[in-house]
Order: C-alpha cells, then sequence, then structure tokens
C-alpha cells in the first residue's frame, strides 16, 4: 500500500480503535503508562520480526539515535503530559491539544522547509480541526477549565507531536525501510514508559493478567497501525500524516455507536462531515503537490 490517502485512512482507523481499548483497559485497572509501554513493547518487537521477514534494509547508517529522539519526542513526552495533565483538565481538553497537532506540524513544516502544505492543504487542516474540535465539545460536553498553569502544560503536547512528526522526516536515515524505524522507534520508547509507570502507579501486571482478549486485541491494532504509520509517513510527509487525529476523531463515533450504544447530538455527526471534507481538501492538496 503505497497511497497516502488509504494509508491515512486505515492508519487513522486502527489509531481510533486505540482509545476505546485503552478505556477499557484503565478501566480494568491497568496503570495507563504500563499499558502504553505494553503497545510499544508488544507492538514493537513484532512489527521488528515482520520487517526481518519482508523488508530488505538499504542502509548501513545507524538508527538508534533516530529511534531514541524519535521515541521520547514523539511517544514518551506526549503520554507524559497526558497522564499528567488530565486529572486537572479533563479529557475533553487534552483532546483538544491533540487534535491541534496538525497545525502545530504544518507550522514547523513550513518553518524548517519539510514538506510543508500548499494553501490548499491549510484550508484542510483548518477543517479538519474544526470538525474534530467540534466533535471533542459535543462528545464532552462538560469541559473542566483547570488551572492556567495545567492548560500551559497540556500544550506543550501538540508542541511535541509535531517536532516529532517533522524530525521523522528530517532525520529519517537514507535507505532505512519503514516499519524497521517504526519497530525500533517503539522499543526505544518503552524503557521511559515503563519508568513513568513506575511512578504513576507501578508495574503491578495482575490487571494484565485479567484481560488477555484485550491485551491481544490491542497488540494487534497496534501492530497494524505500526506497520502502516511510517510508511504514510514516507508518502505522505509529516503534516499529512498528522491528520490520523482526525480520522480517529471521527472513527471514534463510529465505534461509540455501534459498540458502547451510544447517541450523539446533531452537531457530532456534521464535526464527522467536517473532518471528512478537510481530509479531502487535503489529499486533494497532497496530489496536486505530487504533480507539481
Amino acid at each position: 500500500m503505497n497511497k497516502p490517502l488509504p494509508l491515512l485512512l486505515a492508519v487513522g482507523l486502527a489509531l481510533g480503535c486505540n482509545f476505546p481499548l485503552g478505556k477499557l483497559a484503565v478501566a480494568a485497572g491497568v496503570n495507563p503508562a504500563l499499558w502504553a509501554a505494553l503497545i510499544s513493547g508488544g507492538a514493537g518487537l513484532i512489527v521488528l520480526a515482520v520487517s526481518h521477514l519482508l523488508e530488505r534494509q538499504q542502509t548501513e547508517a545507524p538508527m538508534a539515535r533516530f529511534a531514541v529522539i524519535s521515541g521520547l519526542v514523539s511517544y514518551v513526552a506526549p503520554n507524559f503530559l497526558t497522564f499528567a495533565v488530565i486529572p486537572k483538565i479533563g479529557a475533553g481538553l487534552a483532546a483538544i491539544m491533540f487534535a491541534l497537532s496538525p497545525v502545530v506540524t504544518a507550522l514547523l513544516s513550513m518553518v524548517f522547509r519539510v514538506r510543508p502544505p500548499n494553501p490548499l492543504g491549510f484550508i484542510g487542516i483548518a477543517l479538519g480541526l474544526a470538525g474534530a474540535v467540534l466533535i471533542i465539545i459535543a462528545r464532552n460536553a462538560s469541559l473542566t477549565g483547570g488551572d492556567g498553569r495545567w492548560i500551559l502544560l497540556a500544550a506543550l503536547i501538540p508542541l511535541f507531536l509535531g517536532a516529532g512528526n517533522v524530525y521523522r522526516t528530517m532525520a529519517w536515515p537514507k535507505g532505512a525501510a519503514p516499519m524497521r524505524l517504526a519497530a525500533l522507534t517503539n522499543l526505544a520508547a518503552v524503557l521511559p514508559l515503563l519508568l513513568i509507570a513506575a511512578v504513576m502507579g507501578g508495574l503491578d501486571l495482575s490487571a494484565l493478567m485479567k484481560i488477555p482478549g484485550l491485551v491481544a486485541a490491542q497488540l494487534l491494532v497496534s501492530t497494524l497501525m505500526f506497520m502502516m504509520f511510517f510508511r504514510l509517513q514516507q508518502v505522505g510527509g509529516p503534516t499529512y500524516l498528522s491528520q490520523i487525529g482526525y480520522v480517529a476523531a471521527a472513527v471514534g463515533v463510529g465505534f461509540g455507536v455501534a459498540l458502547m450504544g451510544e447517541t450523539y447530538p446533531l452537531a457530532v455527526w456534521l464535526g464527522v462531515a467536517i473532518v471528512a471534507a478537510g481530509v479531502a481538501l487535503s489529499t486533494l492538496a497532497q496530489l496536486r503537490g505530487a504533480k507539481a
């Protein structure tokens, strides 16, 4: 699969599955940081094995530095900030911070001249942001304000996500296979996530042992996502990739209706339609850029 739109939809779908699975795991008593370490470690090992079977590595360039920096910036820092701020500002505002990452990515890509979006792409990003925020607000009607200092800390989430998106394109080792990079980046994040888990509730594995089906489902979804994630980065660039969060927000609505019996006001469905329009414009901009 080499076309940006199918990759974006597939990765966004998998990311959208992560949210309800993570919510169920936390409800079962699993430490959120331990769950994040499970995702990075388990999926990283599986993707590494698949990479050895399917990919031909065409570079001798060292990848450890790339993996460590990418893992810390893209996975560890945003996860740590999320775990820290949600109790203070609520899940709704935290979700909005994640929705800001495509805007931050676009701005950073312009500053560093790393495949910046064209004007049509910016319009698509803005539409996607509007739709995602509408979905988040409509699904979290009781947004808590939170202390201003915690909101400022939460504002670092999209900054780290955007920086990670741009860094991966800038520092991509020449000839490196995408699944190999995905695996190494995730594995580099495991130890820091385990340290965070130890500080924020401990490393008790008993809750994990009680939900083997949920663990298996999470590993399957995460593995499929990371098998495509870095390929999407390679063919779509940092800004296009960053819109997986918009797709995931829309996917979350579908899961809420289909699996959890939730009902949503018209505003949520309007947000889904706006997200779809934004992704369509961004894809059109991507196609025009490729032809230019």
